[in-house]
C-alpha cells in the first residue's frame, strides 16, 4: 500500500460556475467534506484559466452553460494548458450536442444536484494512487487520453457490425467486451451521467445494452470514442498476447470468484479487471512507443522483469498508469486497485475474496502456454495466506486448467485475431 504520509497531502480543487448562488451552496456543501481538500470558487471560463495560470490546481469542477466559455470550452483549454488536471463536469441536462462535445475534454460528468459524498468518492478513488499524484509526468502521459486503443482485428469486426444494413447490439456488445481499450470506454460512458445511465456498472455487455445501438454508432461513427494500433506504434508490443493473455487473465478471475461463491457484483468486477489489468502497457506502447521498445528488448535480453524495467524507464508501471486512467475514468474502485495491485498485492487483513487476489492469482495462472506450467512462483504466498486464502490455491489451479482448456476448445478465440 502507499505510504501513508502521502494520505496526507492537500487536494486542490476548483469550482466553476456564472451563478453566484450555486457557488455559495457549494461552499456551504463543501465545508467539512474532506480535511485534505483546499477548494477555490470562479464565476467563469476566464476566471477559471487566470487562477490555474497563477495556482496549480489537482482538480477543476465546471457547469456546462456558462456565458462566453461554456463548459465545454474551458476543459478544452484545461486539456492544453493542464494536462495533468482532472476534468469533471457537474452541471444540469444540456442538449445531446452539447453533451457529446464533452467526452474528449471531460474525464468525467456528474449531474445536478449532486450528492457531495458521491463527489467525494468520485475524487478519492481518481486519487487513490497517491504516490503518482506528484508524477508529473505520468499524469501528463494519461490524463489528456480520450481512448485506449484496440485491437485492429476486433476494432475492425466491430465497425464492420455497426455499418452493417442490420447491425445487431449483442454481437457488438459481445465484440466490445473482449477488448479492454473499447471496455474501458464504454464503462467510463455507463459510469457517469452523461448519458443518463445509472452508475457504478462493471460489466462491459450491460454497458453497451444500456448505453443502445443507436447512440453506440453515433458515438463510434461520428464522435470516434475508440481508435485502433497502428502497426508503426506497437513499440515492439506483442498485442495478440497481451489480447490472449488478458482474456485468458479475465477468464480465471472470473471463474475463481465463482469458485469461491463471490456475489454477482464481484464476479463481473474479477472478469473486468483482468481484462483490464495490463492496460497500461497499451498506454505506455502508444504514447512513448521509442523508450518502450527498449525497455522490452531489455526485458526479453536480460534477467530484470518487464514491471522493474518500466520502473526504471518511467519511474512508474504499466500496473500504475492503467489504475490511473481508471480511475481518473471513475470506474470503481474496486477494478482500480486490482489493477494497480495485480503482481504485488497490499498486505490486508481482511480475510474477505476479492478481485485484488482474484487478478493477481489469476495472472500467473494464465501464463501457462504449451509446454509451461503456471508461474506459481509469481504468486504471493504471504498476501495468500495474511487473507487466509492460501489453502484454496490447489483448487484455482485445477479451476485455472479447467478454464483455459475450455477456451483452448472454443472455436474463434484464435481466429479472431
Amino acid at each position: 500500500m502507499p505510504d501513508s504520509s502521502l494520505k496526507e497531502q492537500t487536494l486542490r480543487l476548483l469550482f466553476v460556475d456564472d451563478e453566484p448562488l450555486v457557488l455559495q451552496g457549494l461552499r456551504r456543501s463543501l465545508r467539512g467534506t474532506s480535511p485534505t481538500w483546499s477548494t477555490d470558487f470562479a464565476n467563469s471560463g476566464a476566471e477559471a484559466l487566470q487562477k490555474m495560470a497563477d495556482t496549480p490546481f489537482d482538480v477543476v469542477v465546471t457547469d456546462m452553460r456558462m456565458p462566453g466559455m461554456d463548459g465545454g470550452e474551458l476543459l478544452r483549454e484545461v486539456e492544453k494548458r493542464h494536462p495533468d488536471t482532472l476534468r469533471i463536469v457537474l452541471s444540469g441536462q444540456s442538449s445531446r450536442e452539447a453533451l457529446l462535445r464533452l467526452l474528449g475534454p471531460s474525464h468525467q460528468y456528474l449531474s445536478k444536484p449532486c450528492d457531495m459524498r458521491e463527489l467525494k468518492a468520485r475524487i478519492d478513488s481518481a486519487f487513490m494512487l497517491r504516490e503518482l499524484r506528484g508524477n508529473s509526468a505520468v499524469k501528463q502521459l494519461v490524463s489528456h487520453l480520450n481512448s485506449i486503443p484496440s485491437l485492429p482485428a476486433l476494432y475492425d469486426e466491430m465497425m464492420a457490425e455497426l455499418q452493417s444494413p442490420d447491425p445487431s447490439s449483442t454481437k457488438v456488445a459481445t465484440i466490445i467486451a473482449q477488448d479492454a481499450g473499447m471496455t474501458a470506454k464504454v464503462l467510463q460512458l455507463a459510469n457517469s451521467a452523461l448519458l443518463g445511465l445509472h452508475s457504478h456498472i462493471s460489466n462491459a455487455q450491460q454497458a453497451v445494452l444500456l448505453i443502445g445501438l443507436e447512440m453506440m454508432r453515433s458515438l463510434v461513427l461520428s464522435v470516434h470514442i475508440f481508435s485502433h494500433f497502428e502497426d508503426d506504434r506497437m513499440s515492439g508490443l506483442d498485442l495478440v498476447e497481451v489480447w490472449q493473455h488478458s482474456l485468458k487473465t479475465a477468464n480465471i478471475a472470473q471463474a475463481a470468484a465463482r469458485c469461491e461463491r463471490a456475489t454477482k457484483a464481484t464476479v463481473e468486477d474479477c472478469f473486468t479487471a483482468g481484462l483490464l489489468h495490463d492496460i497500461g502497457k497499451l498506454i505506455l506502447a502508444r504514447t512513448m512507443s521509442d523508450a518502450y521498445r527498449k525497455a522490452l528488448e531489455a526485458c526479453h535480453s536480460g534477467p530484470l522483469r518487464l514491471i522493474d524495467l518500466e520502473r526504471e524507464h518511467f519511474g512508474c508501471t504499466h500496473a500504475q498508469v492503467g489504475a490511473y486512467l481508471i480511475g481518473i475514468w471513475g470506474l470503481s474502485p474496486t477494478i482500480v486497485e486490482a489493477i494497480a495491485w495485480h503482481h504485488s498485492p497490499p498486505i490486508t487483513v481482511s480475510s474477505k475474496f476479492s478481485a485484488v487476489t482474484a487478478v493477481h492469482v489469476a495472472d500467473a495462472l494464465s501464463k501457462r502456454a504449451e509446454g509451461l506450467e503456471h508461474r506459481v512462483d509469481l504468486i504471493d504466498m504471504k498476501h495468500l495466506q495474511t487473507v487466509g486464502l492460501d489453502g484454496r490455491l490447489p483448487r484455482w489451479l485445477e479451476v485455472a486448467d479447467e478454464t483455459l482448456d475450455c477456451m483452448k476448445s472454443k472455436q474463434g478465440v484464435q481466429t479472431r485475431v
